[in-house]
């Protein structure tokens, strides 16, 4: 009895294993590669999000607008912002004359590093308010009650093409600074429709009282 041996050519061989070095679908290990799948402990593909960065955000309420914003942008917090808390819509144009009255967000842990910090400040001489001051609500489509409200926080609700006119209610004096007078008397009266007509009030110094 003889024992037939199938030999294999070795060009078959040879192809086989070529084969198996092109397809990238095998792997050292015998496991199928996942395209697009870093190996552990590889750096993160370009382009990726990094990380978020959070940090303890300290209490600023009580202190100077101006030693609030350098002792955030030293606990990392660079995106910083002020507003008038009396809702006089005021410029913080001089930091050191100012006081924290609100921050938000409020202090606490692991806040966020790129979050925007907002400080509602009055000037050093002021009361803080319990809550901030709402701003005007923006003229639509009626007069809104200004009555009582800041007179440049006012110009800023109506219209920009809006035609306004502001004069002393009290002594004829001159309005120069708006932020520093409040609403007396408008003209049209609240309710009633805007079509384009002018407007008017009649103002007081913030301290003083309406006649």
């Amino acid at each position: 009895m003889r024992t037939h041996h199938t030999a294999v050519p070795a060009v078959t061989a040879a192809a086989l294993l070529a084969l198996t070095a092109c397809n990238p679908q095998s792997s050292d290990t015998g496991r199928p590669a996942v395209s697009g799948t870093p190996a552990p402990g590889a750096p993160a593909p370009a382009g990726s999000a990094p990380a978020a960065k959070t940090a303890t955000l300290p209490g600023f309420v009580g202190k100077g607008l101006q030693t609030a914003q350098d002792e955030a942008q030293a606990a990392g917090f660079a995106l910083l912002k002020s507003h008038d808390a009396l809702g006089r819509d005021r410029l913080q144009a001089l930091d050191r004359n100012w006081k924290v009255c609100s921050q938000t967000p409020a202090a606490g842990a692991n806040v966020d590093t790129g979050t925007t910090v907002d400080f509602g400040a009055v000037k050093l001489e002021e009361s803080c308010p319990a809550a901030d001051a709402p701003a005007p609500k923006p003229a639509g489509s009626s007069m809104p009650d200004f009555v009582g409200q800041g007179m440049k926080a006012v110009r800023g609700a109506l219209p920009s093409n809006a035609s306004i006119t502001v004069k002393d209610a009290l002594q004829g004096r001159m309005v120069l600074q708006e932020s520093n007078w409040k609403v007396c008397s408008q003209d049209p009266k609240p309710g009633t429709a805007l079509t384009g007509q002018p407007v008017a009030f009649t103002v007081a110094k913030t301290e003083e009282s309406c006649p």
